[in-house]
């Protein structure tokens, strides 16, 4: 299959790379052509724009930032339904809104075309090393025709249902997120204060029941004080609002994660740090 790629940010650029060193052939296209030079590098090809990029390949793959950016990306007199033939795949890896990607596959199943709502969890880490969890939602038949490149950036793939429940899946899975890195966060401002050794405590933290992904990808970071986006503040401060709004819609009153969206946007809003990486949370204590 002819695959075409949507967005060259930190985590396409891991997904892209691997394609390309699975032999695929690759053809991309960025909002900001600059961000796609390492791809383009590595043996991908350039399309213009997303209609000259699904006019050559026949599965399409898009990861970009924002419901909005989705929207822009699929719907429209200039989007990715407009120009798809029938028969195509397109396969969105954003992380968005559940009611936009079913309202997604509802207008390509009109055109004949397949869709899915594919959001992955496992950051930069997992998009560098290929080993993403991948949640579905669509159609089983067009998810057993792209597993075979799913598998490989990814080491989980799971369908969920129908559209958006890939996207419900990922919900689940970013309120998770949001309780262990409110928990990392804590646990090192408390140990720092009490004047415990901070890697003393974090080996002996994941060693234990307190075990978990933030801590072991994002503890390290911060005592290096390296606070680049393995996945961006803002899109995890999207991320815990669509949660909270499909929550509301359930009659769910969720307070942990409410806590913590509250202190993402201080980070965000207020402190204007959105670009750095989710575990610039301890900076709303450590200067």
């Amino acid at each position: 299959m002819r695959i075409g790629f949507i967005g060259t940010g930190v985590m396409g650029t891991g997904i892209i790379n691997n394609l390309l060193r699975a032999g695929e052939q690759v053809t991309v296209f960025n909002r900001t052509p600059a961000h796609a030079k390492a791809v383009l590098a590595n043996g991908a090809s350039w399309a213009a724009s997303p209609a000259a990029l699904v006019a050559k390949v026949d599965v399409v793959f898009t990861m970009v930032g924002f419901p909005q950016d989705v929207e822009a990306v699929y719907l429209g007199p200039t989007g990715l339904l407009a120009h798809a033939r029938p028969g195509q795949i397109l396969v969105d890896m954003t992380t968005s809104r559940p009611s936009l990607a079913q309202q997604i596959g509802e207008q390509a199943r009109e055109k004949g075309i397949a869709v899915l709502d594919a959001p992955v969890s496992g950051g930069d880490i997992g998009a560098k090393a290929g080993t993403l969890t991948v949640m579905v939602g669509g159609d089983a038949q067009t998810l057993t025709a792209v597993t075979p490149l799913l598998r490989h950036f990814s080491k989980e793939i799971n369908h969920f249902g129908g559209f958006g429940a890939g996207q419900h899946a990922k919900m689940a899975n970013q309120i998770m997120v949001a309780g262990t890195m409110t928990g990392l966060t804590e646990a090192l401002v408390y140990a720092r204060a009490t004047g415990l050794d901070l890697k003393q405590v974090m080996t002996t933290l994941q060693g234990g029941a307190a075990a978990n992904f933030s801590l072991q990808s994002y503890g390290p970071r911060i005592l290096k004080g390296d606070y680049t986006p393995g996945f961006f503040a803002k899109h995890f401060l999207k991320d815990l609002r669509i949660a909270l709004d499909e929550a509301q819609r359930q009659q769910l009153n969720l307070p942990s994660t409410q806590a913590a969206k509250q202190l993402y946007e201080v980070l965000v809003d207020q402190r204007g740090l959105g670009e750095e990486g989710t575990q610039a949370l301890v900076k709303l204590w450590w200067s």
